[in-house]
């Protein structure tokens, strides 16, 4: 295995596997620690998305709460907990696991783990250096709605609403 390119959150390798066929094929595989979604779920229905400034893609995307596992051992439910008060202020009286899944495996590592936050109180954001975004309050069936109808593009926030409505909002 190779290393090709080594960035602070991730790592791009080079690396030799057998294939079906049995001869070795080269692949360039995106190492990344993985990350956490969380739907904040309010008590009066809504739960809390973001507009986020994303340069990546020159868009302003809906979101819900995300954040890379790069703090050496920390637990992704910590980790979870943690971006929910980074990005919108408030802290979870309970956080439940609700999935997990690989976003791009074809040429990615990343597993992401989705939480469902309750019992919500409000503390302070703190969001990290260039982080550009907006917290809006929005009815649960309103981002189920956006997830379904295209105007969420981002597939953490769909995969993580969809799971949740599908499995009868646990």
């Amino acid at each position: 295995m190779e290393t090709l390119l080594t960035c602070p959150k991730f790592f791009i390798v080079r690396k030799s596997v057998r294939g079906r066929d049995g001869r070795d094929h080269l692949r360039e595989i995106v190492v990344h620690p993985g990350a956490v979604v969380v739907l904040p779920l309010l008590d009066d229905g809504r739960c809390l998305m973001l507009r986020h400034v994303r340069p990546s893609v020159d868009k302003v995307l809906w979101e819900l709460p995300a954040g890379t596992l790069d703090k050496p051992g920390e637990p992704p439910e910590s980790a979870a907990a943690r971006e929910l008060e980074e990005e919108t202020g408030h802290r979870a009286g309970r956080i439940d696991s609700l999935c997990e899944f690989h976003p791009s495996p074809g040429i990615l590592s990343e597993l992401i783990r989705a939480y469902v936050a309750r019992d919500l109180s409000p503390t302070h954001q703190n969001l990290d250096a260039g982080e550009d975004l907006d917290i809006v309050p929005t009815p649960v069936e309103d981002a189920i709605n956006m997830a379904l109808d295209g105007r969420i593009i981002d597939a953490k926030t769909i995969i993580t609403l969809l799971v949740w409505n599908g499995r009868g909002r646990p």
